[in-house]
């Protein structure tokens, strides 16, 4: 049986995708701040599948986040099959008015962390010659974000990543995939506190998922559930990025409405 690590497991997408691992029969993994939730998402995997759940409370954010965790999974002698860099969150409003310290966590979670716990584990995949890391971006990943810079930057960085080192990995026996998806029912817009953050029609977390895994089955370098959410995934890069940039600045100003310059942040 493998196992299969998820960060941002204590809800939403991250608790959906170790439902479905679990359902696979993967033992899981859960790394998210609060033990509480991991301990719920835990009990009710082992009940409803019978599989191995460990619970790793852990803050992101924090500079040595990655090391941790390893250091953990070493001192219970787990290796990790597959990896699902799903933690993140995003802020929006204008920039000079969002919290510099929230921007850096915000990169610190969705960038540092992603490539440092990639780095911790991918060696052991090698040395047995099989692995996969499933990465979640977004489709604001596809263009500048104006009002969601640091955000749809990032982004920008995990799809990127991804791609890069899917190449790398090719032949190797390590499988690496992308998720950009559109807007999902999840916590994310309950924190940022408006839907007009959403960009595009929602969908819940489980056909997104579904369609994660079965792309990273298929050794697929992306996928971005939906078709309309496709379509502009392959639409935009074709685009002069000023153009692209200026488009979706047309979209992305609705956030500043009606409470034009106050700081929205969703986790």
């Amino acid at each position: 049986m493998t196992l299969a690590l998820v960060t941002g497991a204590s809800s939403g997408l991250g608790a959906e995708f170790a439902d479905q691992l679990a359902a696979r029969g993967h033992d899981v993994v859960l790394v998210a701040r609060s033990e509480g939730r991991l301990e719920e998402v835990a009990d009710r995997l082992r009940v409803r599948h019978g599989v191995q759940a460990h619970v790793l409370p852990q803050d992101l954010a924090e500079p040595d986040a990655a090391r941790r965790v390893a250091d953990a999974l070493a001192a219970r002698g787990l290796a990790v099959d597959l990896l699902v860099n799903n933690a993140g969150f995003g802020t929006c409003g204008r920039f000079e008015d969002i919290d510099p310290s929230r921007e850096h966590d915000e990169m610190m979670v969705n960038v540092v962390a992603l490539v440092d716990l990639t780095h911790a584990l991918v060696p052991g995949m090698l040395e047995r010659g099989s692995g996969a890391v499933l990465n979640v971006g977004s489709t604001a990943g596809y263009q500048p974000g104006p009002y969601f810079a640091v955000y749809s930057a990032t982004k920008v960085f995990v799809l990127n990543f991804s791609l890069a080192l899917r190449q790398e990995y090719r032949g190797r026996g390590i499988k690496v995939t992308a998720l950009c998806p559109g807007p999902v029912e999840t916590g994310f817009f309950d924190a940022i506190g408006t839907r007009k953050a959403a960009v595009g029609s929602f969908t819940t977390s489980e056909p997104v998922v579904r369609a994660a895994l079965r792309a990273l089955d298929r050794d697929r370098a992306y996928v971005t559930p939906g078709l309309g959410n496709a379509l502009g995934a392959h639409l935009n890069p074709r685009r002069p990025r000023t153009l692209v940039a200026a488009m979706a600045k047309r979209v992305t100003r609705k956030v500043l409405e009606p409470e034009t310059g106050r700081e929205r942040v969703a986790a």
